[in-house]
This record gives structure tokens, sequence and C-alpha cells, in this order.
């Protein structure tokens, strides 16, 4: 049987079980000296990653219905001290008569940087919305039985978040413009949050309890800011004094990181060494895998956190009557956990040695800017006879689903759905008790325009 090999090195033409482990074929060390941008893990510009060609539909069959959950664009930092906290401690420095020229561009940096924050924290950046332009462009591309329907129906729905609600608009707008007779409902709304970003309490208390410790543990030993130090400041016992300096190394990787949400200029990124992105990109590593993945060291239990909105896409997937789209905008707080629930690529490992975690765990593959999971459902051309069919992409990459099948990437849904199903049947007691464990019913005006025949 013949194996595919996915950009993202995870895909094989029969799924694993839960618990195998995956590698990817290059060492992340490799990956980030290649491009110091992939450091920033879930800040990575989405159209930095690879995407392969896609396997066409098998003989006789076309795409008739498309089920999708992506994440925001890139963003804005969120609040003002992440800008605000390294730039007083480095005017500390000029004053005191202490930084060397690399700190003195260091500075003149990052106040170009926040002043042109204020009043964007959070937004959408301009390149956030090019990168959903570009998904919605492809959509069309790539399945265009779908989206040049005559009088195509869209369901598109966002979580409240103005970002991710501006995420929508950007592709809705890219299927309207090819195909002006679709019909586009969009909706964001405190209704589907149960489902679309499920509430977490819980979660917190579990990172609180299991995952901090061992972030902080990690951090400590993973952070060597000594050399940046030397580099920023001529008086090292004036930073000794005055600077709390693994604290600054990370605001600077942040705000390095993410000036791929902006221009693409690495300034800032040139202050590290490949090694120390390594590390601190480990740290981000680890707080996904540990807080949002199926991680045992949380009890395996994080990915049960979104079962209601694979709930939804189940529940959805069986009111199609006829050809269509329904899009989901949200967050990567929840594509991580739902990519680890469906068994997606390899994206359920679970890994007890942390050493091993970048060995086949990397938030930068799994959860970059506007990361997505596509679900394309196929049926038989008129005329023709056979069983539903469906395909998984991950960051519009074919993987693998949690069930055999003899003509990767397709798998029968019946046999998918069914899978789903049972697994749901044995989620764990509630780990999380205000949360919602059942995803809304679908309103009865969306379930009319689903309805009618085929086309």
């Amino acid at each position: 049987m013949r194996t595919i090999i996915t950009a993202l090195g995870l895909a094989f033409a029969l799924t694993m079980s839960a618990q195998t482990k995956q590698a990817y074929e290059k060492t992340a060390l490799e990956e980030i000296t290649a491009d110091k941008f992939l450091a920033g893990g879930n800040a990575v510009d989405y159209d930095r990653l690879p995407r392969m060609a896609l396997t066409p539909a098998p003989k006789g069959y076309e795409p008739f219905y498309i089920s999708h959950y992506g994440r925001h664009g890139s963003r804005w930092l969120l609040n003002d001290r992440d800008y605000s906290a390294p730039i007083t401690t480095l005017k500390d420095a000029k004053k005191a008569g202490v930084l060397t020229a690399v700190g003195e561009q260091t500075l003149a940096k990052l106040e170009e940087i926040q002043k042109m924050s204020k009043g964007h924290l959070g937004d959408l950046t301009p390149i956030g919305e090019q990168q959903h332009h570009g998904i919605a462009k492809r959509m069309v591309q790539n399945f265009p039985e779908i989206f040049k329907t005559p009088n195509l129906h869209i369901d598109a729905r966002s979580t409240t978040s103005v970002r991710s609600i501006l995420s929508m608009i950007a592709e809705c707008e890219e299927l309207a413009q090819a195909n002006p007779t679709a019909t586009i409902h969009n909706e964001a709304n405190e209704a589907n949050m149960a489902y679309m970003n499920a509430p977490k309490e819980g979660l917190q208390r579990m990172n609180e309890g299991k995952a901090r410790p061992i972030q902080n543990e990690w951090g400590a030993r993973m952070r060597d800011p000594h050399r940046l130090m030397t580099v920023l400041f001529s008086d090292q016992d004036w930073v000794y004094m005055n600077v709390m300096p693994a604290q600054l190394m990370g605001s600077l990787y942040d705000i390095a990181t993410n000036q791929q949400s902006h221009d693409g200029d690495a300034t800032l990124l040139d202050l590290f060494t490949p090694e120390e992105l390594l590390r601190l990109w480990n740290g981000n590593n680890l707080y996904w895998y540990l807080n949002f993945a199926n991680a045992p060291q949380t009890d395996n239990v994080m990915p049960w956190t979104h079962a209601p909105l694979l709930r939804n896409i189940i529940e959805t997937a069986d009111t199609v009557t006829q050809k269509q789209a329904t899009l989901r905008f949200g967050h990567d707080t929840v594509v991580l956990p739902i990519i680890a629930l469906m068994e997606l690529g390899g994206m359920n490992c679970s890994i007890d040695n942390l050493e091993e975690l970048d060995t086949y765990f990397r938030s930068y593959k799994a959860i970059p800017t506007a990361c997505n999971v596509q679900l394309i459902f196929y049926r038989p051309k008129k005329g023709k006879a056979g069983d539903v069919l469906v395909k998984a992409l991950l960051n519009e990459n074919e993987v693998t689903m949690p069930v055999e099948t003899d003509m990767f990437p397709y798998y029968k849904w019946s046999d998918v759905r069914e899978f789903y199903l049972e697994k749901l049947k044995k989620q764990p007691k509630n780990p999380f008790p205000n949360m919602p464990q059942q995803a809304p019913q679908i309103p009865s005006h969306i379930l009319q325009m689903m309805s009618g025949s085929q086309n």
C-alpha cells in the first residue's frame, strides 16, 4: 500500500493508534536555523509553512460539503505591557549610561513598534487578513464543485472576538467574489460559544495545578539570557541589580517573533542565536502541549474541552442534503484540542518524556496564525453508487484520520462518524464542572436553508 508523506511529515496510509509517536524528518533546530521566525510557535505566519498538492478525488466522486474550523489570522500582541516592559528597562539603562550600541538600536526599534501598536492591541493585522483571503481563494481553487455552485449556502460563524469576526469576513468576501450567487449567513454571538470556544474555568485550574510547575521548571532550565545581556548592556553589575534577564529575554522574543505579523523585519530576531531561539520556542511548545494537547502530564484530558465542537461537526454534517459549506472561526486554543481529540495526523501523540517533545510535537506545525481544519466530504456523482467519503486537511495538508482505509487520504464517513461517536461515549467524567457538555441545537432557520434538493 502506498504511503504518502505530507509537508507536516505526519500522514501515513493507515492511521496509527492514539499513542503512536510520528517523528519529523528534520530537527527543530534545523528548521528554526533555516527560518528564525518559526521560533514564534503559535505566532508563526501561516504562509511561511509549505502546502502539498492535494490528491484527486476517487474516480466517480465529487466534493459536496466542507466543514471547517479556523483560527483568526496574525495579530498584534495583546497587552500594552508586552511592548512597554522591555522599553522601560532599556530606557533605565540608557539613563544610567550602560546601553551598548546594539542596546540603543534595540530600544529605538522597540519604541517604533510600540508607537505603531497604539490602539491596535490584539487586532488582526493586514497580514492576518491576507492569510484568510488566501485560504478562501484556495478553497475555491481546490473545490470548485462546491464553491462555484449556483445559490450555494455558506454558514459562517465566529466567536465574539473582533479579530475572529474580521477573519471570517475576509474569507467570506473572497467566497462572495468567486460566487456572487452564494447566500452567506454570518453569525457571532454568545449563544454559539459553548462549542465555538468552550469555557475554560476548569482548564485554568488544571493548568495551575499540574502544568504550571512543569512550565516553571522547564523555563528556568531552558532560558539562558547571559550572552544576550552582554550584547545589550555594557555593565553586568548594573544588570544584576536592575534587570530580570530571563523576563527581558522572553519579552524581546515575543516582540521579535511577532514581527512576522507585520512587515517581517528580523532586526530583533538577530539578537538571538538559533540555539537560544530553539530554547525559547521549546517553552512555547511545552505550554501548548501541556495545556491544550493530549499530554499525559495533564492526564490526557485537555482535548476533551472541545468535545462539544466535535459533536457540532457531526450533527451539522448529518443535516447536509445539498452542496454547502460550514465555516467556523475562533482560536488556537480550540484548534489544538480539536485536532488532538479527532486524532488528526498524529496530533494526539502522548509523550511521557518531555525531553523528546520537539521530536514529535511542534506548535508551529499545528497552530500557526490562521491555522485551520477542513473536512471535505465526497459523494458519488449523479447516477453512481457508493459510500460518502471524507478527507481531513490540517493547514491545507492531507492528514490521517483514526480509522483504517485503503485509499488514503479518503475515508468512509460512516467509519469515521462511528469512531467519533463511540469515542464521545467514553468521555471521562467531566473534569470541568462549569463547561457545557452538549453543543446547542442548530437553529431552525439554518436547518431550513440547509434543506432542499441536491445540486
